[in-house]
């Protein structure tokens, strides 16, 4: 008899895999000394080197975190307005258009008026300097120091050479490459901040909402209602801020009646502008107005000086005070103390900002931390 093969298809038969002994790499060790006190400064060292790498980073951009942080104030600033038309019947990026149209008309008008009086202002200055600093002579006091000591022929002559080699303006932005720096920093610095601006007045609402979303359910009610109430603050500075601008300017162009200045009206919409900057602004704003009321007689530049000087000192402890209590509701010690804090600290940013910081701070602690103190 013929035997029988079985048939065997294809994969009946299975390979019999190779069974892997692991590699022995001996046994575990006990566990890194904690406390040892070289895992102790190994960390400190690393942490320090990550702290150091991340300061370096942040101060490297530290310009760029500025223009987004004024954006971001401007934003919560114009929001008001926005929500103000918003309510008339337009829609958001109608509105947005309408704020931002307006902003820079006001901007507009303000070179349109300002500007072209100010540089001709200023060029007559200039041309007439070594005259006004000859016409010093005609005081006593300052012709026995001169013919002593020889201050004011010292300082003509050097005014002389300045305006004749025309190194004066150029000078004091560190020479031609320095002038073209300082113009065209401060026109990328404005463009981009108007276009920051009007993106975060566009997508502040949605903006908040994605922000909100971080917070646990629980607690995003009441964070969402804190935080909406933090940058209706920001926008009632703004406002305040603004009426307070309004209040100097005013007091520019009385007093430009009263001495009968030259530009009248510029100098009030230059005061005006300066005015939107706390405390610091009016620094520039009291430099101008001294030196066109020197261009008319120096008796006149004197009074020019000490009334904005008086008048600075009745905006800082009265005016402002009162209208930021009224807006923010915060102290009025609170707000001088801000503010010459955040001057001290961030220069023209810092002062602009502190106010609706300290209005924020006040608000949490008034909603979160006292409740808390108050229960334990």
């Amino acid at each position: 008899m013929a035997t029988l093969k079985p048939i065997l298809k294809r994969g009946t038969l299975k390979r019999t895999k190779k069974v892997q002994v692991p590699e022995d790499f001996g046994s575990l060790g006990e566990p890194l000394n904690q406390s040892h006190p070289f895992y102790f400064g190994f960390l400190g060292a690393a942490g320090a080197v990550c702290s150091i790498t991340l300061l370096r980073a942040l101060a490297s951009t530290s310009q760029v975190f500025v223009l987004i942080i004024i954006s971001l104030f401007f934003a919560a600033g114009l929001n008001p307005a926005v929500l103000f038309i918003q309510k008339r019947g337009l829609k958001r990026p109608a509105a947005v258009a309408t704020v931002v149209a307006g902003v820079i008309g006001f901007v507009a008008l303000f070179i349109w008026i300002a500007i072209p009086p100010l540089v001709d202002q200023v060029n007559s200055l200039i041309a007439n300097a070594p005259t006004i600093v000859g016409d010093l002579k005609s005081n006593s006091t300052l012709n026995y120091l001169n013919d002593h000591y020889g201050i004011i022929d010292s300082i003509q002559k050097k005014v002389s050479a300045s305006i004749k080699d025309g190194q004066l303006v150029v000078g004091a932005f560190g020479g031609v490459i320095g002038v073209g720096k300082a113009v065209l920093s401060g026109a990328v610095a404005t463009l981009t901040i108007l276009i920051l601006t009007l993106y975060f007045l566009a997508s502040l609402p949605s903006v908040t909402q994605v922000a909100y979303r971080i917070v646990p359910a629980t607690r995003r009610a009441r964070v969402s209602k804190i935080s909406d109430a933090i940058i209706f603050r920001v926008g009632a500075f703004v406002g305040g801020q603004v009426s307070v601008a309004f209040i100097a300017g005013i007091f520019a162009l009385v007093l430009g009646f009263a001495l009968n200045l030259p530009y009248k009206a510029a100098l009030a919409m230059v005061v005006l502008f300066c005015g939107l900057i706390p405390l610091v602004g009016h620094f520039l704003g009291i430099t101008i107005v001294t030196l066109v009321a020197l261009s008319k007689s120096p008796t006149a530049a004197i009074i020019a000086f000490l009334a904005y000087l008086i008048y600075v000192q009745i905006e800082n402890y009265l005016i402002m005070p009162r209208i930021m209590k009224h807006s923010l509701s915060i102290p009025g010690l609170v707000t001088i103390i801000a503010v010459m804090i955040g001057t001290s600290l961030l220069g023209i940013v810092g002062g602009i900002l502190s106010v609706p910081i300290a209005a924020a701070v006040l608000l949490i602690l008034d909603e979160v931390v006292y409740p808390r103190a108050d229960k334990s």
